[in-house]
């Protein structure tokens, strides 16, 4: 692991990131509350978005400053085009993302007045990223950092686990959605970032504690009341974060995760307080503004928010 940096803001040096996961395009639809089993809630704006879990992630970490690769797989349709061109358009090596037979993964979302959403995800051409080819494989072996999520088939998440384990690159796996995670994978990932309800089912409780028995370092994000994190040496951090004009919290998970594989890459375990700290600046961040990838941060507004929220030193 590379030194912490000096200053307050990260000054990054050739960070690589992979990311292996997902690809949907989010069907966005506003409304003053979310609905409730069999009711039907008269909506406002409707707008597509290009999302998913594993392409914000990626999204999210170019736009924090690293190189970043991206593993996925999209349809034969416009909406396969447009997720593909997103990645482009955010500086993301796209020669990993596979184009399927079919259509691609879509999201379906709905955001209410207070910045609450619900979501379902139909996977669509996620589905047939099943195993990856020399080249990921080749990929994962270069970078500094995994990034990992559950919107693929399992197999193929526990073979990047092990690529990158084999190499030496650092697994960041986000346990999202939520599942019960096998033991062979958990023994491989070193850092899993998950939200209190996702620990509750991956560990059984949403506390540090439990998340240790599984993995070395744990990550638990808790909203607006930031994040905290522990290690099995002992460590304990929380962090608060900062204080923001929330307008949808779609993908604020997603900017949180992504910046901090970069942070984790940049400053290394031993300054993982300054690290957390920079990815809550992402989260919130990108709970400003509506949307999914649209509104993850780049590193100049991550930045701006770390100076305001916990000052520079």
């Amino acid at each position: 692991m590379r030194p912490a940096a000096p200053s307050a803001a990260l000054c990054l040096m050739s960070v690589s990131v992979v990311v292996v996961g997902s690809a949907n395009l989010d069907l966005v639809v506003s409304a003053q509350r979310l609905p409730g089993p069999g009711e039907t809630v008269l909506g406002g704006d409707f707008r597509t978005v290009p999302g998913g879990k594993g392409a914000n992630q990626a999204v999210a970490a170019a736009r924090a400053g690293a190189a970043c690769a991206f593993v996925g797989a999209v349809g034969g349709d416009a909406f396969g085009r447009q997720l593909r061109d997103g990645l482009v358009a955010a500086g993301v090596d796209v020669r990993g993302l596979r184009t399927a037979d079919g259509p691609s993964g879509v999201a379906l979302i709905t955001v209410d007045a207070a910045a609450e959403n619900c979501i379902v995800v139909a996977p669509g051409a996620n589905a047939t990223l099943t195993t990856l080819e020399p080249a990921d494989r080749a990929a994962i072996a270069a970078a500094d950092v995994l990034l990992l999520q559950l919107e693929v088939p399992p197999g193929v998440v526990a073979e990047a686990a092990a690529a990158a384990s084999a190499a030496g690159t650092t697994v960041v796996l986000n346990a999202a959605p939520a599942a019960p995670l096998p033991g062979d994978l958990l023994a491989l990932v070193d850092v899993l970032v998950v939200n209190e309800h996702e620990a509750t089912i991956v560990a059984g409780d949403a506390s540090i504690d439990a998340l240790l028995r599984l993995v070395p370092r744990a990550v638990l994000t808790l909203g607006a009341r930031g994040t905290a994190y522990g290690d099995r040496s002992g460590a304990r951090v929380r962090v608060a974060a900062p204080s923001v004009e929330a307008v949808d919290t779609t993908a604020a998970g997603d900017a949180f995760t992504g910046a901090l594989a970069v942070a984790w890459a940049e400053l290394g375990a031993g300054a993982v307080e300054h690290a957390l700290r920079w990815a809550c600046a992402a989260g919130a961040a990108c709970a400003e503004r509506p949307g999914a990838s649209v509104a993850l941060p780049g590193r100049a507004r991550i930045d701006a928010l770390f100076h305001a929220a916990y000052g520079r030193a």
